[in-house]
C-alpha cells in the first residue's frame, strides 16, 4: 500500500511481543511500520480489494503482526527471500 495521504486514514501504535508498530488503516487496507525493528522503514501492508471503508478489530492486527514476527529471520531482521 503506497504511503500517500488518505484523508480517512487513521494511525495508531500497537505493541505486540515487545515490538511496536505504527498501524495506518485506510479504505484500501492497513500498513504496519515496524518502529522497533532493526531495519529502518521496514514493515508490511495488507490490501482489501474493492474496499472503500474497512475496519480491523484489534485482534486482527495482533495476529497479523505475530505472523510477521514469526517469519522474520533473526540474523537479518528481514523476511526470508
Amino acid at each position: 500500500m503506497p504511503k500517500n495521504k488518505d484523508a480517512s486514514a487513521r494511525t495508531e501504535t500497537l505493541e505486540v511481543d515487545g515490538e511496536r508498530f505504527a498501524i495506518t488503516v485506510s479504505g484500501q487496507g492497513a500498513r504496519y511500520d515496524w518502529l522497533t525493528g532493526p531495519n529502518k522503514d521496514y514493515g508490511f501492508s495488507l490490501e482489501v480489494q474493492g474496499a472503500t471503508k474497512f475496519t480491523f478489530p484489534r485482534e486482527f492486527h495482533v495476529s497479523q503482526i505475530k505472523s510477521f514476527l514469526d517469519d522474520i529471520d533473526p540474523e537479518t531482521g528481514y523476511l526470508p527471500d
